[in-house]
């Protein structure tokens, strides 16, 4: 497993997941999975249908936390794109280690899609409707459209982006 890449997933993603009761999906690969702290507090910091039972699934998982400066300069602040930015100094964090690890960001904002978020040789962007359908075709999950619709079902407005075509990592 020392190649896998390391799943960390923005706040999109758990969220969808957890509406679905699919947050077991993100072991499926069995590659290691990541929390970010900054996305960790803006998923548990004000109760929400989800927040929960995000919380007592990372803790339950083991997954672990990655402290981030972008967390800790924004400490006890609301402001737009701060968990985004700390998955950025996250993965970067990645590429620097020797030999360089490879990430996986999963997400779903459109707005990520188009800015310019930079990521090191090696890590990918996925959408979470692209992450579900490797599963579907890796025969790890039935259908992901199955999951989408609980999702929905569930209350959850769940993004039709689909990007990139290119996933999985090699």
């Amino acid at each position: 497993m020392g190649d896998a890449p390391v799943l960390i997933p923005d706040a999109g993603p758990w969220i969808t997941l957890a509406y679905a009761d699919g947050l077991d999906l993100l072991l499926k690969p069995g590659w290691p999975v990541a929390m970010v702290d900054m996305v960790l507090e803006e998923l548990t910091r004000s109760q929400t249908p989800t927040s929960q039972q995000i919380g007592a699934w990372v803790k339950d998982q083991c997954i672990p936390v990655w402290s981030t400066e972008v967390c800790r300069r924004a400490a006890g602040r609301r402001q737009r794109n701060v968990g985004e930015m700390a998955i950025q100094e996250t993965m970067q964090g990645l590429a620097m280690e020797d030999p360089p690890r490879r990430g996986v960001f999963l997400f779903e904002d459109h707005k990520i899609a188009r800015a310019t978020f930079l990521l090191p040789p090696g890590c990918l962007k996925v959408t979470t409707r692209a992450f579900l359908l490797f599963q579907e075709r890796g025969g790890w999950l039935d259908s992901a459209v199955a999951i989408e619709r609980l999702a929905i079902e569930a209350g959850r407005q769940f993004s039709r982006l689909r990007f990139p075509l290119g996933f999985p990592p090699d």
